[in-house]
């Protein structure tokens, strides 16, 4: 019987622990994605190898200065910009939330009147974001297989 109890205290102890380093883990991921981002280039790949760069956009002029934020209470927020030469104008501003899973890293993000969109975090440091577009692919080479399309963010 005490060895049954004390297999129990445990297996209890290590899924506390576990669940813990999720929590953790979340919470350093969050930490590690919040605050502002600009997009460095989006770029579309290659369904059949993940790897063959197709097309390559990097912004310039005003659209270089678009942010996308994220804050640790799932509120998203993305801000464009317009103008010509230095003269660039916030033009617009779309608010919403987000959901993230530390485990799968899928991202969801949803804003005000628009449907969700989703996203796979390919990768994340303090200075670099870099994620997979999980929606509205299509073939652009004419291979026959969905091609994918990469954002990435610099601070």
């Amino acid at each position: 019987m005490k060895k049954q109890l004390l297999l129990f205290a445990f297996a209890f102890s290590a899924l506390s622990l576990s669940s813990c380093q999720d929590d953790d883990m979340q919470a350093y991921e969050m930490d590690m994605m919040k605050g502002e981002w600009k997009t460095s280039k989006t770029e579309v790949i290659s369904g059949k190898d993940d790897k063959t760069v197709i097309e390559t956009d990097v912004p310039t002029g005003c659209s270089a200065k678009n942010i996308t934020e994220y804050r640790t209470d799932y509120y998203t927020a993305y801000s464009a910009y317009t103008g010509t030469g230095a003269d660039c104008q916030l033009s617009y501003k779309s608010e919403g939330t987000y959901e993230y899973d530390t485990e799968t890293k899928d991202l969801t993000i949803k804003y005000t009147n628009d449907s969700p969109r989703k996203y796979k975090v390919v990768v994340l440091t303090s200075s670099e974001m870099k994620l997979k577009q999980m929606f509205g692919n299509i073939d652009q080479d004419g291979d026959q297989v969905i091609d994918n399309t990469y954002i990435s963010y610099k601070r």
